[in-house]
């Protein structure tokens, strides 16, 4: 099984933080079938911790003082790893109040985060689903972008 940490962020999404059904308080029971529903226990380590630096970074104000204007310049590893494609996504979103720039900033720190060489649209759309779902007041803007993922919805105007 050649599973990364999307996919295990993806599963803990749809079967505990959707709101269906109750998630086992305990992470170690979490973790326990996560290995027997085949993820790579390296894998499932590193998904834990990415959720555990988005919980500390969602609580800092660490990106609320931009302006409301501001331009995003991308440092040249972002480039590479979020191409134009992705920061078109991250554009979009921003300019449609999905994403305000905090949530930005949050949302191109976990991607990187995620330590791949590149991160693809579909990856990016689950980042930024993540980051919403625990940020008070954005409730709207987690519905929408939920309709984005799971509905295919076409993101750009031609």
């Amino acid at each position: 099984m050649n599973e990364n940490v999307v996919d295990i962020l993806i599963y803990l999404f749809e079967n505990y933080m959707d709101g269906d059904q109750n998630p086992p308080s305990d992470q170690e029971q979490i973790h326990e079938e996560l290995i027997q529903a085949g993820f790579p226990e390296l894998e499932i380590d590193k998904a834990f911790l990415w959720m555990d630096e988005l919980a500390l970074r969602q609580g800092t104000q660490e990106y609320r003082d931009q302006t409301r204007h501001s331009i995003r310049i991308y440092t040249s590893d972002e480039q590479v790893r979020l191409d134009a494609e992705c920061r078109g996504l991250l554009l979009f979103l921003e300019q449609n109040s999905i994403l305000d720039q905090a949530s930005r900033e949050l949302v191109i720190d976990r991607a990187i985060a995620l330590d791949a060489p590149r991160i693809g649209v579909e990856e990016l759309k689950w980042v930024v689903l993540m980051v919403l779902i625990n940020q008070p007041g954005q409730e709207s803007a987690f519905a929408q972008m939920e309709d984005l993922v799971y509905n295919d919805t076409p993101l750009y105007l031609h």
